[in-house]
């Protein structure tokens, strides 16, 4: 599918790594144009966008940034969410690793719309390499006049940070990645208030995906009517990373327009792997409902993906062949969620438990014909209750599984054992 990169235009191109490099590649063009501009400006014109969010929710970006009130009573703050721990997501790994000066500018353009002074980039531990090269790029930046004390000659003053997180999954939702910022446990907030009113150390803060911020360059460079043109509708506008993972022939980090077919994608990376046929897939990380191999025609927008029963969310694509046990790729997506569950919240520390233990219960040929209400019920009393989105995330999986592949429940018990045998993919 022949397509314009916009965010991946300068991945292989070692000179994107460098401020200098950028600059030569076109870069830091739309921040030039966004410091003259008014800030309210700006907001309208990624609100014209039909910027969503790529960090799992959607949300417009414009939208969240105009919530931040106006005032200099309190300073405000932009954090970028780094923190890249859904399991078959690593498409801000590619953004940040090869073009990091993408997002320091994208993060200084929502500064000066917000008026905030002060960015933290928050990214996962195990990032070693990216933390490594956004720490150089910083410097760089700092040292060209990009950031410090007067923006690109601009006043605007604006520091930037990078803050390395410890392994947790849960410091990827907002509040409990704010909570660890500020130095205390990563666990999530009761909300309201939200972070737009009461976040980082009590101020105003706008949360952001990486991919989210790296496409706000383009948009201010190139205009909101450029950036709908790209896309499905006029709710799903852009170009969008999908990360691409499991019995495909070509795994990999891909950039389409929003609103690809599956169908679509799986050519683009080759195929399935040994040509093996389509089993199921998740379009949208871990926590997204598992999708059956006749819904390949989907395009893969949020609100298609919506319609048909699950989620793009991160946009973690993972695919799975015939030879699959379904119940053991859920029950390995359990034990995930159990593992990282903060156990703040009743119904997601006892019901995620719960959910591995009788997923492994099951797959070891132990499960009785009653198991696949039972976790429709457990799901039923996490869905909803709990006080972060992980309980929803967690849930997601197991439902599908049980409404989509009861047959495959139904043989583990039958058979008393895995009808699936373990075996490696890449032996001849």
């Amino acid at each position: 599918m022949a397509f314009e990169r916009v965010l991946t235009r300068n991945v292989g191109k070692p000179e994107a790594l460098t401020y200098k490099g950028y600059r030569q590649l076109g870069g830091y063009e739309g921040l030039a144009k966004a410091l003259k501009m008014e800030p309210d400006a700006i907001i309208d014109e990624v609100k014209k966008s039909g910027l969503r969010g790529r960090g799992g929710a959607g949300f417009s970006a414009g939208l969240k940034w105009s919530f931040i009130p106006k005032g200099k009573d309190k300073p405000k703050y932009l954090v970028c969410n780094a923190d890249e721990s859904e399991p078959g997501t690593f498409k801000d790994r590619l953004l940040m690793e090869f073009d990091p000066h993408q997002l320091i500018e994208g993060c200084a353009i929502c500064c000066w719309a917000v008026q905030a002074n002060t960015t933290y980039i928050y990214i996962r531990g195990e990032y070693t390499k990216a933390a490594a090269i956004l720490e150089q790029a910083i410097k760089e930046a700092y040292d060209a006049g990009v950031l410090g004390d007067s923006v690109m000659g601009s006043g605007f003053k604006l520091n930037m940070y990078v803050h390395r997180g410890a392994g947790a999954y849960i410091c990827g939702e907002e509040t409990g990645m704010l909570e660890s910022l500020e130095g205390k446990r990563g666990q999530p907030r009761v909300k309201p208030p939200f972070p737009a009113v009461v976040g980082a150390f009590g101020a105003p803060t706008v949360i952001n995906n990486v991919e989210t911020l790296c496409n706000v360059p383009h948009i201010i460079e190139r205009g909101a009517d450029w950036f709908k043109a790209i896309g499905t509708d006029e709710k799903n506008t852009g170009p969008k990373l999908y990360a691409i993972s499991g019995h495909v022939e070509r795994p990999g980090t891909y950039e389409y327009p929003i609103g690809i077919t599956f169908r679509e994608m799986l050519e683009g990376c080759g195929g399935m792997l040994k040509g093996r046929p389509l089993k199921a897939f998740i379009p949208g990380g871990a926590s997204a409902p598992i999708l059956k191999a006749d819904q390949i025609d989907i395009k893969m927008d949020f609100d298609t993906v919506a319609k048909a029963g699950s989620m793009l969310g991160s946009a973690a694509v993972i695919v799975m062949d015939d030879t699959t046990c379904m119940v053991r790729s859920v029950a390995r997506l359990a034990k995930f969620f159990n593992h990282e569950s903060c156990g703040q919240c009743t119904p997601c520390r006892e019901g995620t438990n719960w959910m591995e233990l009788m997923l492994k219960r099951i797959e070891h040929g132990e499960g009785t014909e009653r198991d696949g209400q039972v976790l429709l019920s457990i799901c039923g009393h996490i869905g909803g209750n709990s006080l972060c989105a992980l309980g929803d995330a967690a849930i997601g999986p197991v439902q599908s599984l049980v409404k989509g592949f009861q047959d495959e429940i139904d043989r583990h018990i039958r058979e008393k054992a895995c009808p699936f045998p373990h075996r490696r993919y890449f032996e001849n």
